[in-house]
Order: C-alpha cells, then sequence, then structure tokens
C-alpha cells in the first residue's frame, strides 16, 4: 500500500479565498487588518517562522507587525506590550511566539492576550470556552488538522481517533474540535504503554509530540489515516515530523507530509482568525451604544 498524500496545499488555497474575500470587505469599510506577532527571543528558526507570516500576510493584504523585543525582554515587559496591543483599535490579531526568554513564564502571559484578538487561541479564556463549545479562536494547529482531514474526505463523524500528544497547543484544543465532530478520541501520552495498543486501535493516528520518528509502522494499523504535527530539524537542517514516514506510508491509507501538511494550513488559519477578528470588532464598533433610563422615550 502506498498511502495518499494528505497535502495542504489545496486546503490552504480554500482558505487564502475566503480570507481575500473578506479583506476586501474590511478594506472596503476602511478597515486594515492588523495581526500583531511578539516576538523574544534570538532563535532563527523562530525568526524564519515569523517572517514566513508576515510574507503570507501581505501576499493576502494583511498588515503584520513583528514586535521583537529582544531575547532579554522581561516577564513584565512583555506582559504589558500584550496589553497594549489588546487596548489598540488598529491591532485585531495578537500572537505571542515561543520559545521566551529564561525565566519568563508563558502561562503567566497568555492571560494577557485579549480574547476577542487570541487568534491562536492561547488565553485560557477562549481554551475554556472551546471546551464547551462556546465561540473561539481555536489553536491554529490543532484547527488545520481538522481542515486537513475534512477537506481530503476523511470522515470524522463515528471515527475513533488516537491523539499522540496532550499538550495544551495541539492535543487537549484537539480533542474537543473532535469531539465536536463526533469522533471518538483517545489522547495518548508518555504513560500510554504500549502506545500501539491505542494507535492500532484507531482508524485516525495524530502524532503531535515533538519527537522523530515516534510513530512507526508497528503503531498503525493498515489502511488508517495518518496525521503528522510534528516538526522537528534535524542536525542538517532538514525539516522531519513525528512519523517515520516511509515505513508507516507502507501501511497507512493516506499520510499528511512534513513539511507541506498541516504547517500549509495553520498559517492560512491564523490569517484567517485575523480577519475574522477584524470583523467582529468592526460590528461591534458599528453597533448603537445602549440607551440609557435617562435617554430613553417617555
Amino acid at each position: 500500500m502506498s498511502a495518499a498524500s494528505l497535502s495542504g496545499a489545496p486546503v490552504a488555497k480554500v482558505l487564502q479565498a475566503e480570507i481575500q474575500d473578506k479583506v476586501s470587505g474590511l478594506v472596503a469599510d476602511g478597515i486594515m487588518p492588523t495581526l500583531a506577532v511578539v516576538v523574544a527571543t534570538d532563535n532563527e528558526a523562530t525568526h524564519w517562522y515569523v517572517r514566513s507570516i508576515a510574507r503570507a500576510a501581505e501576499k493576502a493584504g494583511i498588515s503584520c507587525k513583528i514586535i521583537d523585543l529582544g531575547p532579554g525582554a522581561s516577564q513584565a515587559h512583555i506582559a504589558a506590550t500584550l496589553t497594549d496591543l489588546g487596548a489598540d483599535k488598529q491591532t485585531h490579531g495578537i500572537i505571542l511566539q515561543t520559545p521566551l526568554p529564561p525565566g519568563v513564564r508563558a502561562d503567566e502571559l497568555v492571560p494577557h492576550i485579549d480574547p476577542d484578538k487570541d487568534v491562536d487561541g492561547a488565553n485560557p479564556l477562549s481554551l475554556g470556552r472551546l471546551a464547551v463549545g462556546l465561540p473561539a479562536f481555536a489553536p491554529a494547529t490543532a484547527r488545520a488538522v481538522v481542515e486537513l482531514l475534512e477537506h481530503h474526505g476523511i470522515p470524522l463523524d463515528g471515527s475513533h481517533v488516537a491523539v499522540v500528544g496532550r499538550s495544551a497547543v495541539v492535543g487537549k484544543p484537539l480533542l474537543h474540535l473532535l469531539l465536536d465532530r463526533n469522533a471518538s478520541v483517545t489522547i495518548c501520552h508518555s504513560r500510554s504503554r504500549p502506545l500501539e495498543d491505542y494507535t492500532r486501535a484507531a482508524g485516525i493516528v495524530v502524532a503531535a509530540v515533538g519527537r522523530p520518528g515516534l510513530v512507526a509502522a508497528r503503531h498503525v494499523a493498515p489502511g488508517a489515516v495518518v496525521v503528522d504535527v510534528g516538526t522537528n530539524v534535524l542536525g542538517d537542517g532538514s525539516l522531519v515530523g513525528d512519523v517515520d514516514a516511509g515505513p508507516v506510508a507502507d501501511v497507512a491509507s493516506a499520510l499528511s507530509p512534513v513539511p507541506g501538511g498541516v504547517g500549509t494550513v495553520t498559517t492560512a488559519l491564523l490569517l484567517l482568525h485575523t480577519v475574522q477578528a477584524a470583523d467582529r470588532l468592526r460590528l461591534l464598533q458599528q453597533a448603537p451604544a445602549p440607551v440609557s433610563a435617562s435617554q430613553a422615550p417617555e
């Protein structure tokens, strides 16, 4: 068996068309959708990724502000920057990029991201709303997995999905997105031993740990669908996922590539969330102010 490729390119193309349509409407109303990316590291891989977001934003007609605070930025400085961006009416989406400086804790910073502008679903309020089915921006990578599967016609309703990884960025939010689509979900982690007992029982396997080659052919049932969320840079500079792609492709019916799979969709979703946030904020600003008792007609 040679697995079909779950390419992210056609999914991103559909999303980009939706983005451009929304951008045209916003610009016609005098609004330039704007994404702010806060960076506090000298990690070159991070800066490469942020530049790729900025290029994609420019291509879509979205303004992207890269706010580089430097690798020595303090917790207080980053928190104040996030708060200021939340109050800035010209900023519609906010991303706090990791890694952060030593000693700076992301979990203490993400609550400073305005939930209305939290386009990567990092604020605990966003995750909580997602968990109970209320409107919220899901973490883009988690949503990208669902968009990829749905676009390629992989049924989720009634399917058994094994998600390897329980991070707040992918595993946990993906659980709720899949439940909303009537999938039965098993969350696997470092204590799920042996891992293959869980993954081989599933028709869909999602690998999202950040460990090259974690999911091997023995972890996958014949004909299963495998989504590789991992992005690992090897010593030679090459990029690989969490799946041992060659052997797994001989067992699975479909496999997402790395690069060219989930990551391509993730970037498009960050931009889509930004224009959606801009549209929501526009509607809020245009809504009539509530009439007070003293102003009500007699």
